[in-house]
């Protein structure tokens, strides 16, 4: 991938823009909002689509994965509700993007990444910008039992079932965003963990993400 960090004002006024849309969207938190403006999204993808980087769009990001719509990056985050040290799990790093607004917004990040092209990619990119996040190598299904509990767990692909030993990783009161089913479309599910043994379950509606890859680290 070839990019620069260069940050024009044809740049900021596309982000003011972008912002804009978010907010009619329904994106409330001004503090998410203030996040897309201080991490610029065309840092994360190649020059060729430099023009079109703050379009609510996805693009491709190599080895088969994308940067989600900026919307459906902001409505996981609001879903979270976070809060400055926070502890998240993110599983998925991809081009680092989401990782970067969850900094931004004062969380404690660890983030898992299978691909090992997209994991340097983005901890070189993540480099540039002065966070500080622990990034991983390996299976998001099995997310960092080390470093658990969680606050919260975002899962950022769209996984086929709901993970045993991500919800392990939670605290009680923690709650796991992931887009769950297989096919094209997912429903965004907000598992909270109630207790040792029961969770509460909330359905937020379709989006579409590339699948959560099982077993194996490439």
């Amino acid at each position: 991938m070839q990019t620069n960090f260069v940050d024009t004002y044809k740049h900021k006024g596309m982000r003011r823009q972008l912002i804009d849309e978010l907010r009619l969207k329904g994106i409330k938190d001004e503090r998410i909002l203030e996040a897309f403006n201080k991490v610029p999204r065309h840092f994360f993808l190649d020059l060729v689509f430099t023009e079109q980087a703050y379009s609510n769009m996805p693009f491709q990001i190599g080895s088969g994965q994308t940067i989600s719509h900026p919307y459906t990056v902001a409505f996981q985050t609001q879903l979270m509700e976070v809060k400055k040290g926070d502890k998240i799990l993110e599983i998925g790093t991809g081009s680092g993007y989401q990782t970067c607004i969850l900094c931004e917004l004062g969380a404690k990040v660890f983030s898992i990444e299978r691909h090992k092209e997209l994991y340097l990619k983005a901890k070189n990119l993540i480099h540039h910008f002065n966070y500080n996040p622990r990034l991983s190598f390996g299976d998001g299904y099995k997310g960092l039992p080390t470093f658990a509990p969680f606050d919260y767990i975002l899962v950022t692909c769209g996984a086929p079932f709901i993970p045993p030993a991500l919800v392990e990783q939670l605290k009680i009161g923690g709650k796991l965003i992931i887009p769950l089913g297989e096919g094209n479309v997912q429903k965004m599910v907000v598992l909270t963990r109630t207790s040792e043994d029961s969770e509460d379950v909330k359905d937020f509606g379709d989006f579409s993400f590339v699948p959560m890859l099982i077993n194996t680290v490439r």
